[in-house]
């Protein structure tokens, strides 16, 4: 079945080249031999570098469960997650991602991600973006304030 769910995303892939300003990205979201949630890359029609097929996709199958969980879910992406959608796709608790395209081949069409790989690996302070720690003891507080939270809900 992964060959069938595979092609969907693919063929959404080709409405986003074709129909939709955007990347030719596609991603579906199966659950129980289910689709449940469809995503295409819409970065350049909504003016939201974070709207790529995979976070599409994420955020219609959690709206639709109503869980933030996807556990027991499978996502399959027209290609290789990026850095953002592959951890979100951890946060989302997927159980496996299947994927046409690599990144590799991503690379060669304009849209790398290698930079972005090799920048999360980095200690931040020799991150090309600045990322300056201030240390803050109300933001301090809070967070130990939500460590002893007894109604707290863990993602």
């Amino acid at each position: 079945m992964d060959a069938f769910y595979l092609q969907r995303a693919i063929e959404l892939s080709a409405k986003s080249l074709n129909e939709a300003p955007g990347g030719p990205f596609g991603a579906v979201i199966v659950m129980d031999g289910e689709i449940i949630a469809e995503g295409w890359n819409e970065v350049t029609s909504t003016f939201d570098p974070t709207a790529h097929a995979e976070m599409q996709a994420i955020r219609k199958a959690t709206q639709k469960s109503r869980q933030f969980h996807l556990t027991g879910a499978v996502i399959y992406s027209s290609c290789e997650p990026c850095p953002m959608c592959l951890s979100a796709i951890y946060w989302a608790k997927i159980d496996r991602v299947v994927y046409a395209n690599t990144r590799q081949q991503a690379e060669e069409i304009g849209f790398g991600d290698a930079f972005i790989y090799e920048q999360v690996s980095l200690p931040a302070e020799k991150r090309h973006i600045p990322c300056v720690h201030l240390h803050s003891e109300e933001a301090s507080a809070i967070f130990s304030a939500w460590k002893w939270k007894d109604t707290k809900i863990l993602y």
